[in-house]
């Protein structure tokens, strides 16, 4: 699985991602794990083409010590799709900018 992948992240800190993601993603019915949709505007034309299969999420999983987010482009509807793919540059993009968007949020790391 390809993934930006933040870890050696201290119990406190854990805690207020955890709080953050709760406040700002979907849940997923793992405690640990959260989705986090895409804009319209960075979906692939395959993707934006599926609107039955929108929204698209990317997860975000949390760990004793680690976040991973994931570069896989999911349907929130459907398990088998076309427009499930691994990420554009575009996407990819996003999920780095929201990850240090949290951090900076959050001053993690500051």
């Amino acid at each position: 699985m390809k993934a930006y992948f933040l870890d050696e992240i201290n119990p406190e800190n854990i805690a207020k991602i955890t709080r953050f993601l709760k406040d700002n993603a979907s849940r997923s019915t793992m405690e640990q794990l959260f989705w986090v949709n895409f804009p319209e505007d960075v979906l692939s034309s395959l993707q934006f083409q599926h609107a039955a299969c929108q929204p698209h999420a990317f997860a975000v999983e949390v760990g004793s010590d680690w976040v991973k987010l994931e570069f896989l482009v999911r349907s929130l509807q459907t398990m088998k799709c076309d427009c499930t793919a691994y990420c554009t540059n575009s996407q990819r993009d996003y999920i780095i900018n929201f990850a240090d968007r949290m951090l900076d949020q959050l001053n993690i790391g500051t």
